[in-house]
């Protein structure tokens, strides 16, 4: 029989390893030619092999997490061919070590026998039942009408022999499942009225052992690296986005057939104009040469949560676009990333990043550099507060406005502190003046 080697093709120029993230076969699969093989990942992006040949799997190289390099073998396919078909057959033992069946009747004749039992072994308390009459003492009574109850329940013996000895009617207790009284159902029993009524504020699940692999594993690789070689610190200031709150309606009311204004395209303007004076927070730092590239024009990275997890794509050249432009790339670039179709140029090269949780932004947090960046700024959660403001009259009243907080982490290898507040103030007039926004 033939045996054909798939090596692990060249999928990218400088690629030198791949990591294997999902198998769509096992060893003793059948698989014909176009048939999915498995999907490796390199730098966030993920491609399918493909079988080139019909045929059986002999071997697959590596589990799932696994790092394999460019043109090592893949899988080993036996190929088809005339006469064939006799030894192909042979993997069949393969499943023969899984006669699972031939276990199972061992286990089963207890518990047949457990559950002919149960229905023999109800009647004989019922027989006994008016033992008890003479009532020797209360607590006989008490097993006796236990008993009583029980013996119309379905429980093995075992179950009906712990339930008289803890004094539990089984009559009371519900089932899970198929009507049969276990062990947990007790369990449960007592919980609930150990907690006078009230059930406990959850349920138990199994540990489980979570292999890290594929996206996971880079991202918890690069904020690893980056809290190791980068000394953050973090800023945090509070700004009254009433006005911009009120523009952005006014401009969504207006739109007509361009994409809903969010607050994103507002702050990545105010970003890409604050940074025209701020070129030291617009930049990468090539720890390992010592060397600074501040960068001239502002490739934003926008941190995106997806279904593997979290993804940065990268509005090129946000310095050029408008809040309609912005708004449109920011819906393209989320929907590339969310459905594993964004290009490597569109998740690499950025210089500042902007992250949001949107809703759940929270009051303040303390975002991690994506590095080699020097800065990332994160808005928060708006929140309506009562402040004093001008009654234009020379004195002050009370007035709802909705505030909200941005939080700046820096490099304090390149980034002074008085240097992010100053550009976090910075971003602050343009937020509390809108109409700044929008002039040139």
């Amino acid at each position: 029989m033939a045996k054909y080697t798939f090596n692990l093709p060249d999928i990218g120029e400088g690629i030198a390893e791949a990591e294997i993230v999902a198998w769509h076969v096992k060893v003793g699969d059948r698989v014909e030619e176009d048939d999915k093989l498995a999907d490796v990942m390199t730098d966030k992006a993920t491609v399918e092999m493909e079988s080139p040949v019909a045929g059986t799997v002999v071997s697959v190289a590596g589990a799932e997490g696994d790092m394999l390099a460019i043109g090592a073998p893949l899988v080993v396919i036996e190929t088809d061919g005339e006469g064939e078909v006799e030894e192909a057959a042979a993997p069949a033992p393969a499943p023969a070590p899984t006669p699972a069946p031939a276990p199972q009747p061992q286990t089963q004749p207890p518990f047949v026998s457990s559950e002919v039992e149960t229905p023999q072994a109800a009647p004989a308390p019922a027989k006994a039942e008016p033992a008890p009459e003479p009532r020797v003492s209360t607590k006989l009574d008490t097993n006796g009408e236990a008993k009583g109850h029980a013996a119309k329940v379905l429980a093995s013996p075992a179950v009906r022999a712990r339930a008289a000895e803890l004094g539990i009617d089984l009559g009371e207790v519900k089932p899970a499942e198929d009507g049969r009284v276990r062990h947990a159902d007790l369990d449960a029993f007592l919980a609930y009225n150990a907690g006078g009524g009230f059930r406990a504020a959850g349920t138990r699940r199994a540990d489980q052992e979570v292999r890290v692999i594929g996206l996971r594993r880079r991202i918890a690789e690069n904020m690893a690296a980056s809290k190791r070689h980068i000394p953050h610190f973090s800023y945090v200031e509070e700004c009254d986005a009433t006005a911009l709150e009120a523009m952005r309606a006014q401009l969504n009311a207006a739109r007509g057939s361009r994409p809903k204004l969010t607050m994103l395209p507002l702050l990545i303007t105010a970003m890409c104009k604050a940074l025209a004076d701020f070129p030291m927070l617009n930049a990468r730092y090539d720890d390992e040469a010592g060397v600074v590239h501040r960068s001239g024009a502002v490739h934003l990275g926008m941190a995106t949560q997806t279904p593997g997890g979290l993804m940065v794509p990268v509005i090129r050249n946000a310095q050029d676009r408008n809040l309609w432009q912005l708004a449109a790339e920011i819906v393209r670039l989320a929907e590339a990333a969310r459905t594993g179709t964004a290009k490597s140029e569109e998740l690499s090269g950025s210089t500042i990043t902007l992250t949001s949780l949107g809703a759940l932004g929270g009051v303040a947090h303390t975002p991690v550099i994506n590095r080699p960046e020097v800065a990332i700024l994160g808005p928060n959660r708006i929140v309506e507060r009562p402040m004093f403001v001008p009654d234009g009259m020379g004195g002050e009243r009370i007035e709802k406005r909705k505030l909200m907080n941005l939080s700046i982490s820096c490099d304090h290898r390149v980034v002074d502190g008085h240097d992010a507040a100053s550009f976090v103030q910075a971003v602050k007039r343009l937020i509390e003046t809108p109409v700044l926004l929008l002039a040139d």
